[in-house]
């Protein structure tokens, strides 16, 4: 095909416009190419034209064709775009990496997974992993290709679980540690050695730890072998005691007090009680005592074992005062929460004896420890009737308040006189044993109440009682001091008179 540039009628329109030739003969040859139209052949002289319009022309194919060969070639590097395969309808475009051989950088390098990760602008991954861009969130993210999701197994993904999460420059550190720590006790060498001269070889301690663990006892057996000395007829008085000091620290603990049961201690103790050593006496109730409390058990085979009328009988028998303490620490545990060791002892008569030791006492001690007692015996009582209210309660409560019911106790301290026996107390020096007589007139004010009120020795005495606690009151107050026990018992004194009235 021959090429020409049109020139007849174009230099008219060259000269109108004032174009360039240059760019005219561009325009015309390209027409001529696009039409293939020939146009006439005529020489393209002109003004400020120089060079020849058919080398030009062939200039000019040739870099056409150059451009349209460079723009039909594909770069091995370029994104190729295809279709979303997995069906979730997300628009993405999914692009497959190959990196070029490239100069080594310092790139966080990211390690792809199955799942996939966004990747940070400056990050490298490995050759073959599978790049994506995100037109939602417009963040690259980057998976394992497919080849390398083949491999990818369930065993894979335990053993990089397992792997240590620190990096290079952490481990680098830690053994840098590890080797200074070693050169520092090279040092030390001589000071260990030192030290170790001043303790007892490994070997040696531990030879002498087993011959210890073949001498230890169990409680069982420790109570057991106490026991068999205690029964030993060479015994002295003195080694006795120290058996029995150690069985009261024992039968502290429920199941060792109720193996003392089973062995045969109970027994044990009660003859105690009836021996003619006044400190076995007292020993053997201080051990009895603890047994029993808060142990249902033990309460049980107690009164089983006619441990109450025991009690009793050294109770009333005249004996000295640290014995009678004692003896009445283990009646007050034998009765607590035991409604039916509480009706024997009604029947037995234990409220002529208390009442005969209350008169006995002149220093207050054993009169405020059976007055606690008494009431502590009517509070269980009101407490249990109290609760009754409540329709939830299994029937155990039931049978507890049946026990109770039978427990006639209040009518008894009226007919034995306690009504004029626990207002005596009132009379004693010590805030403590003021404020439990009324606690217990208070408790017994159902049954003693119209004897209260006939009793005018007693009236005087609470108002006499009345003013001089108001005075300790407003003393503190004046001092800067407030005392709220003195407020407590003004208080009780105040509730005993509105029920007097």
């Amino acid at each position: 095909m021959r090429v020409t540039c049109g020139v007849t009628a174009a230099f008219s329109r060259l000269n109108e416009t004032n174009c360039r030739p240059d760019i005219f003969i561009w325009i015309s040859s390209f027409d001529l190419t696009k039409t293939g139209k020939t146009g006439e052949l005529l020489s393209c002289s002109g003004r400020g034209v120089s060079f020849s319009c058919f080398t030009f022309t062939v200039l000019l194919l040739l870099h056409f064709c150059h451009i349209s060969q460079i723009s039909g070639q594909k770069s091995d590097s370029a994104l190729t775009v295809v279709e979303n395969t997995d069906g979730d309808g997300d628009e993405e475009e999914e692009a497959t990496v190959d990196e070029e051989e490239e100069e080594e950088r310092d790139l966080e390098v990211v390690q792809p997974t199955d799942e996939w990760q966004t990747l940070k602008q400056d990050a490298a991954v490995p050759a073959g992993s599978h790049v994506r861009l995100n037109l939602q969130t417009g963040q690259r993210e980057v998976r394992l290709g497919e080849e390398q999701l083949k491999y990818w197994t369930q065993e894979h993904r335990e053993q990089e679980e397992l792997q240590s999460s620190f990096s290079p420059e952490e481990l680098k550190q830690a053994m840098k540690k590890i080797k200074e720590d070693l050169k520092a006790g090279s040092k030390d060498t001589e000071q260990q050695a030192s030290v170790a001269s001043k303790f007892r070889p490994l070997e040696e301690l531990k030879k002498d730890m087993a011959q210890l663990e073949l001498l230890v006892e169990t409680d069982v057996q420790i109570m057991k072998r106490l026991l068999e000395q205690f029964n030993s007829s060479n015994l002295t008085t003195e080694q006795r005691l120290t058996i029995l000091q150690e069985l009261e620290y024992l039968v502290h603990q429920v199941d060792n007090a109720q193996n003392l049961c089973s062995m045969g201690g109970l027994q044990l103790m009660l003859q105690g009680l009836n021996s003619s050593d006044f400190r076995l006496q007292e020993s053997s109730a201080f051990v009895l005592g603890s047994a029993l409390s808060s142990n249902p058990t033990v309460q049980v085979k107690a009164v089983e074992n006619g441990a109450l009328q025991t009690l009793l009988t050294t109770l009333a028998t005249a004996e000295p005062i640290h014995v009678k303490k004692k003896v009445l620490f283990a009646v007050a545990s034998l009765l607590r929460h035991f409604p039916y060791a509480q009706r024997h002892f009604l029947s037995h008569g234990g409220l002529q004896v208390l009442s005969e030791l209350f008169r006995a006492d002149r220093g207050g001690v054993l009169r405020t420890r059976i007055v606690t007692m008494l009431y502590d015996m009517i509070s269980e009582k009101e407490l249990i009737s109290q609760a009754g209210l409540d329709l939830a309660l299994d029937t155990a409560h039931d049978e507890r308040v049946r026990q109770y019911s039978q427990v006639s106790l209040q009518g008894e301290l009226l007919e034995k006189g306690w009504c004029g026996l626990v207002p005596q107390l009132l009379e004693s020096t010590e805030h403590d044993y003021r404020e439990k007589a009324l606690r217990a007139l208070l408790a017994m004010s159902p049954a003693c109440l119209d004897q209260y009120r006939s009793d005018s020795s007693l009236l005087s005495l609470l108002l006499s009682l009345r003013d001089q606690y108001q005075e300790m009151v407003q003393s503190d107050m004046i001092l800067g001091e407030e005392n709220g026990y003195f407020s407590e018992i003004i208080d009780l004194i105040d509730a005993l008179q509105v029920k007097m009235k």
